[in-house]
């Protein structure tokens, strides 16, 4: 395994694409790869003029925009170590994660700085505005005078004009530090993981070797959060390596504003959380398949309906993709089986950010229904199973992706690998004799069934969310036994006249239908209805440990 420096193919990119677009705000300013090479350049010099050293910590916590590409690259490229912080979270996790980090920097917009207080965060000298790269605040005035004087700074290092050859990027290492990305507390309260250089390249060499067609001045729709590994890797810098040209929509990420985003920018590739696809799908697919149920049973006819839903499908997100890539979270059954059953280039793929954060995944016409494909390049996948084809057991991965370790908590990284040095992701699932991983839920998840029988809380749900009128749910153990925790579409049952009671009443009334899909040892006792959407995590997955009572 030949390992590359992750910022000399930035540096290679800029080069080589100095005159392409690079970032852009949906429907606002675009910088090509020159602009964005200069704003990092004259980072670089304040950064260099306030004497930040190599690994200090730089914190960026603002919506997705092109700003925050330029800091999280300047913060990289400069040696620093960059720490995503998602712009949700409340002020007193930002200020607590901030601290955690020891971050000397912090990039931020004006609408999560209105909630700070700079006492709560002693360790920061300077806090960036991250829209127009001014000072909101300066421990000292000799640094707000390095910002005062930037642009002459910038003109006296490059007194002629500043070239391509300019650049001179930090040369990292592979088992060097180079982000802290902190986890989003599915289980429990959050902790920083340390990802490595050579696992933000193995990451990049899996798509350079898994999508060769995507070429420079592709361009692509970033739409999950930046903070978020997933939407950092495969939304953002590895697009960047590739001279492609990256789209950020800047704003909450409805369907609505996705799929006219689609039909402008046509993005070469698609890299989305499932809620996001499973919503399209019901919002535009599902009403066509009830309408007509009866002529999907007729062959000819069959065959022409399917061809025409791919059709509106892949219009719909802008007909110039080669591959709609799901991870994050579970699949819903349904979804995945009817994009299949229309040809459509749908994949799973399976990770963790302890990975930086792909563990496995598989190309369309390769993958397989159920599953999220083969371990990816430089990963070895085993299942701690006594027959791991057919009895479920803990999914456990060694290779380049694998994290240092949790951030100042040794003790939590110990309990994270087994005793023979395995990553331990905390899923079950089995594997087929050719390598393909099919999950079945989280090892804290599992519910034990009365007998002794594993309850995958997933499985269930994916039955629930299949029912008309349920946006989400959330299988819990009770003392009653298994309740399901329903948040209902209420604008759409008003659409169709029925009130709040009305649609619970009508779900309620399903119970028996739903129980007789799952085995008696899973029957669901009750539902209980939430009256706005479950608190999520950056990559839209329910905050379980909220909601647990036993």
């Amino acid at each position: 395994m030949e390992f590359k420096s992750v910022n000399q193919l930035l540096q290679e990119s800029f080069r080589k694409n100095w005159d392409k677009p690079a970032l852009s705000n949906h429907n606002g300013v675009t910088l090509k790869y020159s602009d964005v090479a200069r704003r990092i350049a004259k980072i670089h010099i304040a950064f260099d003029q306030c004497h930040l050293n190599k690994g200090d910590k730089v914190a960026i916590c603002s919506r997705n925009q092109a700003n925050w590409g330029v800091s999280f690259m300047a913060a990289l490229t400069y040696g620093a170590v960059p720490v995503p912080i998602l712009h949700e979270f409340k002020p007193g996790s930002i200020h607590h994660l901030v601290n955690h980090s020891e971050a000397r920097v912090l990039f931020v917009d004006e609408v999560v700085w209105e909630g700070l207080n700079i006492e709560e965060m002693p360790s920061l000298q300077v806090v960036v505005h991250i829209n127009t790269l001014k000072l909101f605040y300066a421990e000292s005035p000799q640094l707000q005078n390095v910002r005062n004087h930037l642009n002459e700074s910038f003109g006296h290092q490059y007194p002629s004009e500043f070239t391509p050859e300019d650049l001179h990027y930090y040369a990292d290492s592979p088992d060097e530090l180079a982000v802290i990305n902190y986890t989003s507390g599915t289980s429990g309260f959050s902790k920083g993981v340390m990802i490595p250089y050579r696992s933000l390249w193995s990451n990049m060499e899996f798509g350079f070797q898994k999508f060769p067609e995507l070429q420079a001045g592709d361009s692509v729709v970033s739409m999950l959060p930046l903070a978020h590994m997933l939407g950092l890797m495969f939304d953002f810098l590895m697009e960047m390596a590739l001279g492609m040209h990256v789209h950020f929509l800047t704003r909450m990420p409805s369907p609505k504003i996705i799929v006219e985003a689609m039909e402008s920018i046509k993005p070469r590739i698609i890299v989305a959380v499932p809620l996001i696809v499973e919503k399209i799908y019901r919002a535009k697919l599902r009403p066509i398949i009830e309408r007509n149920r009866f002529f999907f049973r007729i062959p000819l006819l069959d065959q022409y309906l399917r061809k025409r839903i791919k059709e509106e499908l892949t219009a719909t997100f802008g007909g110039n993709f080669l591959e709609l890539v799901a991870g994050g979270a579970a699949v819903n059954p349904e979804v995945e089986k009817f994009f299949r059953s229309i040809d459509f280039p749908f994949t799973v793929g399976y990770g963790m950010t302890e990975c930086g954060p792909l563990i496995s995944h598989a190309r369309y016409g390769l993958a397989r229904m159920g599953s999220c494909g083969v371990a990816v390049p430089h990963m070895t996948i085993r299942i701690d199973s006594e027959d791991p084809q057919n009895i479920p057991g803990e999914v456990q991965v060694q290779g380049a992706n694998v994290f240092l370790g949790y951030y100042k908590n040794p003790e939590a990284t110990a309990q994270t690998f087994t005793a023979d040095g395995w990553l331990r992701t905390g899923d079950m699932g089995i594997m087929d004799p050719d390598g393909f991983l099919y999950l079945k839920g989280r090892t804290k998840c599992m519910i034990l069934g009365p007998s002794g029988q594993n309850i995958y809380p997933e499985e269930l749900e994916g039955v629930l969310n299949n029912l008309n009128y349920v946006v989400d749910s959330l299988v819990i153990e009770d003392q009653d036994g298994l309740t399901a925790l329903i948040y209902p579409d209420f604008p759409k049952a008003a659409q169709d006249g029925m009130g709040s009671e009305e649609v619970q009443a009508y779900l309620t009334a399903r119970i028996p239908a739903v129980n007789k899909e799952l085995p008696n040892y899973a029957h669901i006792k009750k539902f209980e209805y939430l009256p706005e959407d479950f608190e999520r995590t950056p990559k839209r997955s329910i905050k379980r440990y909220i909601y647990q009572r036993r």
